[in-house]
């Protein structure tokens, strides 16, 4: 063989697949929304920590390093696999609106929108989801897992370009309140990619609640997790927050507070191929990922080809049913009767199918499954969607709002979770550094829609985290940031890895599509009939195909970072190998052992 044959047959063997390396480990791995996130994670699982432990350290990491996109008082859903118990459990993470709060309120005193600001917030869930996750299924203290984010808030961390330029975006959103531009616009400017960013005022808050756990940690570890619980929803943080409420003008009381607990739930659930695919309940949008699934199960998806018109025709229509489904059906499932287990039923799934036109795309929003009742608030099937927009134009910065991060850990224990909240739409709470849950902007002031605002409900959540299983043990944990986007780019990056058989980084790598075919998830809850978005790496032709259709396709730029920001570990069971991929959209990074 000549050494010309032997170079050839070299190179075509290292033809780079992706623009990073796959992370590869066999004990333990993280992959968070930002590289020190992912760091800090790790650090806990050297220590001793397991799954929950790494990733409640990361998530409270995100809080700090991502504080545009991820509050500590915010949100965290979390979706957990227990290997001992051979479980899926799930963490709600999401706050309920103040008893104070009511439809007739926002008609009639803010003509019938729900303004930024205090008035939007809801009880921060985030806080008692990360301890509750510990005080069930971790093994370390709050002090243990929160010391890498005390550490990043109060002694400073680089600014990365990305947070650097989503701050400077919003700038004018930050100056309407002192307290939030004295955190985010210090010296009065956006702060530069590589210049230390402080948050002394959060870290103090934190290192707070770790004071309160230690002086009760002699009772135990229960006791001191729920000592540092009691100091931010019954203690000082509490009696701050409320009293800014008070002279502000917002609804959020302390009884709101110290009632407030996150839930453990079971997982909505479906098989797919031989994958077991575990999502958040209809409070979350987590479920239009499982029905679209449920839809794609009729077609050979391979055949049809990677991003080819066909199978992007596919996929969007399919994703068109399941988010038609869930502007009519979702909702908080303890104040709505959502008929969960009919919308996945392989009954509906049949009757459905037959809406997907191979030669034709719904511009307008397709018909909901057709269920009968939708129980305490029926879905109006004649119902439109909400402020619809023929412009070809996306509502105001969406996508950014989220962070994500998941851990599997060398028991073969897996954690899911997706903090969010922004803090451009609300004030900081001044001395504290926490921009307390907005996400009630997700829901509605329509008595009839299953996402209304009602005292002591969830709004409807976009984040939903995700979970795979085969064979009894983890496969694969992945979510992403991305409003709308998320369950989208989910879907694409899962079937990247079970049907074209990428590894996870070429999988999170390959370029993405979105539809905005549907109300919006966030106030004012515009639509964008018929548009479709891609990424410019798409072939053009495929574009031109796909407007033969009738999309209204538009183009973002390559790598945009609002096609979201994926991260996942796939468990290669048979060889005892972890396999990380991490978004280059964003600043995520997989770390492994």
């Amino acid at each position: 063989m000549s050494i010309h044959g032997l170079t050839e047959k070299t190179e075509a063997r290292d033809e780079l697949r992706s623009l990073r390396p796959v992370v590869m480990g066999t004990e333990h791995m993280v992959v968070a929304g930002h590289y020190l996130a992912a760091q800090a994670g790790m650090q806990i699982l050297e220590e001793g920590g397991n799954a929950v432990d790494a990733g409640v350290a990361a998530g409270l990491a995100l809080g700090v390093v991502q504080s545009d996109l991820v509050s500590v008082a915010g949100v965290a859903p979390i979706v957990l696999f227990l290997a001992d118990q051979q479980e899926v459990v799930t963490i709600s993470g999401l706050g309920v609106w103040p008893q104070a709060a009511s439809v007739d309120l926002f008609r009639r005193e803010h003509g019938g929108r729900i303004p930024e600001g205090l008035l939007r917030t809801v009880v921060p869930a985030a806080p008692d989801a990360w301890i509750t996750a510990l005080e069930r299924f971790g093994r370390m203290s709050f002090g243990q897992v929160a010391g890498p984010a005390i550490r990043f808030a109060s002694h400073g961390f680089p600014m990365h370009s990305f947070m650097s330029a989503r701050i400077s975006e919003a700038e004018e959103d930050y100056r309407r309140w002192e307290s939030s531009a004295q955190v985010f616009l210090p010296g009065g400017r956006p702060p530069t990619p590589g210049e230390i960013f402080f948050q002394h005022d959060l870290g103090a808050v934190l290192q707070y609640m770790v004071e309160e756990e230690r002086s009760a940690s002699r009772r135990g570890r229960l006791a001191g997790l729920q000592s540092a619980r009691n100091a931010f929803y019954r203690g000082d943080i509490a009696v701050r927050i409320v009293q800014y409420h008070h002279e502000n003008g917002g609804l959020l009381s302390a009884q709101d507070l110290s009632n407030f607990r996150v839930r453990i739930e079971p997982p909505e659930k479906i098989t797919f191929q031989d994958t077991e695919i575990y999502a958040c309940g209809p409070w979350s949008q987590g479920p239009t990922l499982l029905q679209t699934l449920k839809l794609l199960e009729a077609y050979d998806l391979k055949s049809l080809g990677h991003n080819s018109a066909p199978y992007v025709h596919i996929l969007t229509e399919a994703l068109k049913l399941a988010f038609a489904d869930r502007e009519h059906f979702y909702g908080d499932p303890l104040h709505v009767k959502v008929p969960m287990a009919e919308l996945l039923s392989e009954r509906n799934a049949n009757q459905r199918i037959g809406l997907i036109r191979s030669h034709q795309a719904w511009v307008e929003m397709p018909p909901p499954s057709r269920l009968g009742t939708a129980g305490e608030s029926p879905a109006d099937s004649s119902r439109g969607p909400a402020n619809s927009s023929g412009e070809a134009g996306n509502p105001k910065r969406p996508g950014w709002d989220t962070s994500y991060v998941c851990v599997v850990d060398r028991d073969g224990n897996a954690f899911s979770a997706t903090p969010s909240d922004v803090s451009y739409d609300t004030p900081i709470i001044p001395g504290t550094g926490l921009a307390v849950s907005s996400r009630g902007s997700q829901s509605r002031l329509d008595p009839s829609h299953p996402a209304c605002l009602a005292p002591g409900k969830r709004p409807r959540l976009t984040p939903n985290p995700a979970l795979a299983l085969r064979n009894g043990g983890v496969f694969m944990p992945f979510g992403t940031p991305g409003g709308d986007v998320q369950p989208q780019a989910m879907l694409q990056v899962l079937l990247n890895v079970l049907i074209f058989g990428m590894n996870p980084q070429e999988a999170v790598e390959a370029p993405r599509f979105a539809s905005y075919s549907f109300p919006s998830s966030f106030a004012p809850h515009s639509c964008f009939p018929g548009l479709l978005k891609m990424e410019s790496r798409v072939r053009r032709e495929t574009g031109v195909e796909l407007e033969e259709l009738g999309h209204r396709v538009s183009w973002w730029p390559d790598w945009s970072w609002r096609a979201g920001g994926v991260c996942t570990i796939m468990a290669d069971q048979a060889r005892g190998v972890l396999q990380g991929g991490a978004d280059p959209r964003r600043p995520g990074y997989a770390v492994g052992w």
